[in-house]
């Protein structure tokens, strides 16, 4: 099996959502096809995706940013069906490549408490748990 990266495509959309909600990503209060078009304004070129040369399916994702402060990364999933096989890792490493490239001292990212699957993924990766507390505030309803 060959898997190649490469920029998120308009055309990719629904392959992707259908991505993250087998990978539990989604939540009712964000809209992931609102998530996707705002991206695709702002620094689209970080938004990466993972396809299957030999089915053409789309089977990891990562959306990443750069604030001029720190860079962050999101919605980094790969499909059930090819986990274990360097999919997300590789998609890690080609966002923060691209990071550094920009300038970005820092790469951060937000997991919930209890998915101790993907704490133990970035662990293997060297990120380390930062002693802060996450804020928000909804400024736009989907």
């Amino acid at each position: 099996m060959s898997v190649n990266t490469r920029a998120f495509e308009p055309a990719d959309t629904e392959a992707v959502v259908a991505l993250w909600e087998a990978c539990g990503l989604t939540r009712p209060w964000n809209d992931p096809r609102a998530d996707i078009a705002r991206k695709l304004r702002v620094q689209p070129e970080l938004f990466r995706v993972a396809v299957d040369d030999s089915t053409g399916d789309t089977v990891g994702s990562v959306m990443a940013g750069y604030d001029g402060h720190r860079g962050w990364a999101y919605y980094l999933a790969t499909a059930p069906t090819h986990r274990g096989r360097g999919i997300a890792a590789a998609l890690m490493r080609e966002v923060e490549g691209m990071l550094e490239e920009l300038g970005c001292p820092k790469s951060q990212l937000m997991v919930r408490n209890d998915n101790v699957e993907a704490l133990s993924f970035y662990d293997r990766l060297n990120y380390e748990i930062a002693d802060v507390r996450v804020l928000g505030r909804r400024l736009i309803e989907d």
